[in-house]
């Protein structure tokens, strides 16, 4: 089987979907006790499942998550309800088990990782991965978020994230982030990636409105015009206004496509990174599975950018990879529809054909 070369050598080598292996899963659901297409989106979640995996009866458990916790410098122009402290006071609750994606993955025995790639404090605790590239970015309002060679590092992370839960065992990964105002970044890098008005991407984020939000989106306006990142170069726009959480998820998601781990992405911040992952390693789309649809009114431009169709829409808006954790069973049922559902011919049921 053929392999792409990686893109400047940022990413492992992708190997395509096993299509042959994709095909033969197809035909044998249709051997299964129920009408042909019955289970509906269910039916084609196993066929890619079984793409990517290359196994005729795939299996996602157990289930890595990894959350990626940096700060950003253009907190300090006010974009976000909240101050920039709460970024590392919640690293601490994720630390304490009490936040929404600790609930979520204890619910699907997932493997969970907390990775400290640039909060702007130091943060302590059992469980944390500390491997930061720098203690928050630059205020992109005023100057680049990182260098080039800073954003290279921040993948580099995600990339060892992603391989530690391969090593342990993890069959499915799903990455999430936790950074103050980390939607301004994803709404200026979505914006200059897909050339849409600022004002059709940025929303509430943690809270903001009315005059407060207006600012927001003046803020973002600025600073594109400012940094003038080259919507062609993905690791520019990354580099210039991007986040380092951001960088790590994209890291994340080309290396478990390199294992031929099924990827469930998150909500806005997540799809961002691997709209901009994509574009800088096309072979990486074939692996994402889209958790859910975002209330962030970014969120449907992203997935339109990668023709991507969500499993839920719960009008969530929290991030941690909560809404991919919720959508998890979903491929754990389709998983389970190859692996335990009778044929026709085992359960000496007539097919509709006679047969």
């Amino acid at each position: 089987m053929s392999r792409r070369r990686p893109v400047n050598d940022l990413s492992p080598l992708i190997s395509p979907p096993d299509t042959d292996c994709a095909e033969r899963v197809g035909r044998y659901l249709d051997t299964l006790t129920k009408p042909p297409g019955s289970l509906g989106r269910l039916e084609s979640l196993a066929v890619e499942l079984a793409g990517m995996t290359g196994d005729d009866f795939p299996s996602v458990t157990p289930p890595g998550v990894v959350v990626f916790a940096a700060d950003h410098g253009v907190a300090r122009e006010g974009v976000s309800a909240f101050p920039q402290s709460v970024t590392a006071q919640m690293v601490a609750n994720f630390v304490a088990g009490g936040a929404a994606i600790n609930v979520f993955a204890r619910r699907i025995d997932a493997r969970l990782e907390i990775v400290d790639v640039g909060v702007a404090s130091d943060v302590s605790g059992p469980g944390i991965v500390h491997d930061k590239v720098r203690p928050g970015t630059g205020n992109l309002a005023r100057e680049d978020a990182m260098s080039r060679d800073e954003a290279l590092s921040a993948i580099e992370i995600g990339r060892r994230a992603a391989e530690r839960a391969f090593q342990s065992g993890c069959r499915c990964l799903i990455v999430g982030e936790m950074g103050i105002a980390n939607t301004t970044a994803s709404s200026a890098m979505l914006a200059v990636l897909t050339g849409s008005p600022v004002a059709e991407l940025v929303g509430p984020g943690t809270g903001v409105a009315g005059k407060a939000l207006a600012h927001k989106r003046s803020v973002i306006e600025a600073a594109i015009a400012a940094r003038g990142a080259d919507p062609d170069d993905p690791l520019d726009v990354l580099a210039r206004l991007g986040g380092l959480e951001i960088a790590a998820m994209m890291g994340a998601y080309l290396s478990a496509a390199a294992k031929r781990l099924p990827i469930l992405v998150d909500g806005f911040i997540a799809t961002v990174a691997a709209l901009t992952a994509c574009r800088l390693e096309p072979a990486l789309r074939p692996y994402l599975i889209f958790g859910h649809h975002s209330h962030e009114p970014g969120h449907a431009r992203a997935l339109k950018a990668l023709d991507a169709e969500p499993l839920l829409d719960l009008s969530l808006r929290l991030g941690e990879g909560s809404g991919a954790a919720l959508a998890f069973p979903l491929l754990e049922a389709a998983s389970a529809m190859l692996c335990e559902m009778a044929t026709f011919s085992d359960a000496g049921v007539d097919n509709r054909d006679g047969c």
